[in-house]
């Protein structure tokens, strides 16, 4: 009889999925609509005229297909540590935030079962170093997502962090008995973790959590989410009201456009907040104001017509691009605005320079806290999409020696180390 466990990393962009089979592990393709790689978007949309709700990439598609009617849902992964989330409506019905995530997991588990044709009730679910510098609010993300993968039907539930399964990852592919010290940068939508660990090969009996081989773990609250941000920030919000001045109400003078408004702008995942009635109304009385009032209505048109997504897809491209190009357009087309903004390299770098400066004090504090320098690492193993980045490659070359960097499968490392965890709680199961 099979004895089958889960790996899931669920991820701010995108999630995947590991089956580990009696001891072996591997990667499945989790949607049917993703031609790109076998990973998910985490994402979800609401249609309210069919009353039906879809996830990943069908998600993307009937969102755009219905020309951005609806309800779609991005990032939610960032909201697990924020007390402030309670509930969400949707079509008269409340949902709290372990409802949505446990519908992106329920659907992966569905995926998995198919693959196995099996029920499966076991699952290694990865998890950031930290979710919060707060001690509570990071338990509290940490319960609401076992809660999500109790409703999605599992009933035994493991925790990893999710740079320590991309160890894992990376051992699972050493000869028996070969031995590295490893630095492990896993770099997600809203965190970048890392860690310094002993791996061996032909080790498939490592203690649970790899405890005596982690020599320090560490985690920055910077990803991809992040740099797009900074994208939007520098050179789309320009076209929304960001450089607007509004005369006041209450005496003959002006005043910039909200900082606060601007800034829920330019990170998704708060862009819902920005639809809300009251702060709707608020930005169609400055427009009134407004020395350019055209800018105020994009805005406005962008938030009703509901083309957030739209735009941070092409800012998102930009990125892609500007890791293998020096230059690339920024094109964004809605029914009422056309956008096109070049981005270099070297300007794009600068819009991140204080997030990247942050990211290598992360790892220099990581090898002070192993009490090991550069030359000391055999392998440095980057996975997640902003290691592409170029001078996030460049630092990590330029530290450690070109020769020693690895990125394979950098958007799946990390469910394959969870399939590879899940070996070590296979035999409760059995």
């Amino acid at each position: 009889m099979s004895v089958i466990i889960f790996g899931i990393d669920f991820g701010t962009t995108n999630s995947a999925l590991a089956v580990n089979v009696n001891g072996n592990v591997e990667v499945i393709d989790v949607d049917q609509f993703n031609t790109g790689g076998n990973t998910l978007k985490s994402v979800l949309y609401f249609d309210p005229e069919e009353k039906k709700f879809f996830v990943g990439q069908e998600a993307i598609n009937n969102y755009i297909e219905n020309d951005a009617y609806g309800r779609f849902m991005q990032s939610i992964k960032a909201f697990l540590p924020d007390e402030s989330f309670h509930s969400t409506e949707i079509r008269g019905k409340y949902y709290k935030l372990d409802d949505l995530i446990a519908i992106i997991l329920k659907k992966i588990k569905s995926e998995g079962e198919k693959y196995v044709d099996s029920v499966v009730d076991s699952v290694v679910l990865g998890r950031p170093v930290f979710f919060s510098e707060d001690k509570d609010r990071d338990k509290l993300a940490e319960e609401r997502l076992k809660s999500a993968a109790q409703k999605a039907g599992f009933k035994n539930i493991y925790m990893q962090y999710e740079p320590i399964a991309a160890a894992l990852s990376y051992e699972s592919r050493l000869s028996s008995g070969e031995e590295k010290l490893v630095l492990i940068g896993d770099f997600g939508g809203g965190t970048s973790d890392f860690t310094i660990m002993k791996v061996k090969g032909g080790n498939p009996n490592r203690e649970i959590d790899s405890r005596k081989n982690i020599l320090s773990l560490n985690g920055a609250y910077i990803g991809g989410d992040t740099f797009d941000s900074k994208i939007m920030w520098e050179k789309i919000a320009v076209h929304f009201g960001k450089d607007v001045n509004v005369k006041s109400f209450m005496g003959d003078f002006s005043l910039g456009f909200p900082k606060i408004l601007m800034r829920k702008l330019c990170k998704w995942h708060l862009i819902p907040q920005l639809r809300l009635p009251k702060t709707l109304q608020s930005i169609r009385e400055m427009k009134s104001g407004a020395d350019k009032p055209e800018l105020l209505e994009n805005l406005i048109d962008l938030i009703e017509d509901n083309y957030g997504y739209m735009l941070f897809q092409a800012i998102e491209k930009n990125k892609i691009d500007l890791s293998s190009k020096n230059e690339s357009k920024i094109i964004f087309e809605s029914l009422k605005q056309n956008i096109e903004e070049g981005v270099t390299r070297n300007e794009f770098e600068e819009f991140i320079h204080e997030d990247i400066n942050k990211i290598t004090k992360c790892v220099e504090s990581t090898l002070v806290d192993a009490a090991l320098s550069p030359p000391a690492i055999d392998v440095v193993f980057l996975t997640g999409g902003s290691s592409h980045i170029a001078c996030i490659k460049k630092y990590f070359q330029e530290m450690f020696g070109k020769e020693k960097i690895n990125q394979t499968n950098a958007f799946t490392s990390v469910s394959y180390g969870l399939g590879v965890e899940g070996s070590n709680y296979l035999s409760r199961l059995s």
